[in-house]
Parts: C-alpha cells; structure tokens; sequence
C-alpha cells in the first residue's frame, strides 16, 4: 500500500511566480509541492509535477478505471496472493530454465 504523505499547497500570486519561475519549477518538480497561482487575490490556476499530472490523467482514462475495476473486484474475490509469493515461483522458473539450459 502507497505511503500516505501529506503535500505542501502553496498560495503565491502570478506576478511573484513569473519572477521566480525557475526556483518555482525546481521546487515543485522536486519538493512535489503544490502551488496555486493567484490573480488579484483569486485562485486561477494550480501547478504540480508532471509525473504526477500523467499520473492523474492516466487513472481519468475509461480503459484504466476499466482495468483498475476488474483488479479491484478479483482482489475482492480472493484471487490474488502475497507479492513475495509470485516473486519466489518467477525466480524459481527462471532457475529451472536455466538448469534445462546448462544440460
């Protein structure tokens, strides 16, 4: 399960932020602050990392909610299993493959 992190929102004016729009980038690409611009005190617009807008676009896609609905109700079902569990049956297959190999 994702870590949940609490995400710095930052409120700044449009006139600051297109003064200092190099350090602004730098700090939400790296800090994954939010930053909402404002114009003569009005939100109009929020700037976040890229990843993370890919992120969020991807999961608005039908074919996602989709895949995202089906995995949801297989878990639910019960047929799924522990990640470590997959893990050891892929790297013993893959150990078997390479014994047939070296024969």
């Amino acid at each position: 399960m994702a870590k949940s992190t609490v995400r710095k929102v930052f409120h700044m004016p449009i006139t600051k932020a297109r003064v200092n729009l190099g350090s602004l980038v730098r700090r939400v690409h790296l800090n994954k602050e939010y930053v909402i611009l404002e114009k003569g005190g009005i939100p109009v617009v929020g700037i976040m990392d890229a990843d993370e807008l890919e992120d969020y676009l991807e999961i608005r896609d039908p074919k996602v909610q989709a895949q995202i609905a089906r995995s949801t109700q297989a878990y639910l079902a019960g047929k799924s299993r522990p990640v470590r569990e997959f893990l050891s049956e892929l790297v013993a297959e893959k150990q078997q493959e390479t014994e047939k190999r070296r024969k």
